[in-house]
């Protein structure tokens, strides 16, 4: 089938309407396997300048809330969100994550919110371990049954990120790591199973790649 022999094209300099400037915004987002969507990462896969939708709906966050996605320079964030962003950093790619890489996914928070918050890159990663190894707070269920875990299924963000630095966020079982394999997903494992009455302690965890940690699952 041949092409339509004449095709529209946008004449340089003229007019976007608000709902072609949305439509780009989710289409860019989309692209980057994201919901959170900075004026950096538009700017990089976005067909507008962002000044063009800061102007158009008075800011650039009312711009990503009027597209239905999630504002990346987002004020008065949680010391605690701030954290949980780094893990998840640090988790995909199996090292201390770098400044440049909050700028792009999986990162949901921007350099602004730790600038603001910490001065530097650095601050906020020595916060983050400083955080990251004091004693985790969070108090055991209450439980009768004396058979059953006294402490909570899923680990802290404090143990599990003490549970990955042992074990070189690599999987115990067959060594991988996301620092050599891009995209490698990792999960904390209870070596006795919690259901069985195994603690979400460190002793009783374990790094486990997703391969190995279902090739277990099947196993058990």
């Amino acid at each position: 089938m041949t092409s339509p022999r004449f095709q529209l094209e946008r004449v340089h300099g003229a007019p976007v309407s608000s709902e072609e400037i949305l439509t780009d915004m989710r289409r860019a987002a989309g692209l980057a396997g994201t919901t959170v969507l900075s004026q950096r990462l538009y700017s990089e896969l976005g067909k507008y300048d962002p000044t063009t939708a800061s102007r158009r709906f008075g800011t650039w966050n009312k711009a990503v809330v009027a597209a239905g996605l999630e504002i990346a320079n987002e004020l008065n964030i949680s010391d605690e969100r701030l954290y949980e962003n780094i893990m998840r950093l640090w988790e995909h790619y199996g090292r201390q994550p770098r400044q440049a890489e909050l700028g792009r996914p999986p990162s949901l928070v921007t350099y602004g919110a730790y600038r603001r918050r910490f001065r530097s890159w650095m601050h906020a990663l020595s916060g983050f371990v400083d955080y990251a190894n004091s004693q985790d707070l969070r108090p055991p269920n209450l439980v009768e049954a004396t058979s059953a875990p006294k402490t909570p299924r899923d680990p802290s963000l404090r143990l599990r990120f003490r549970v990955m630095k042992r074990d070189n966020f690599s999987c115990r079982a067959c060594g991988a790591s996301p620092a050599t394999t891009p995209g490698l997903l990792l999960h904390i494992d209870h070596v006795q199973p919690w259901s069985g009455g195994g603690e979400t302690v460190e002793e009783n965890l374990q790094t486990l790649c997703e391969a190995c940690n279902l090739g277990k699952s099947n196993v058990l």
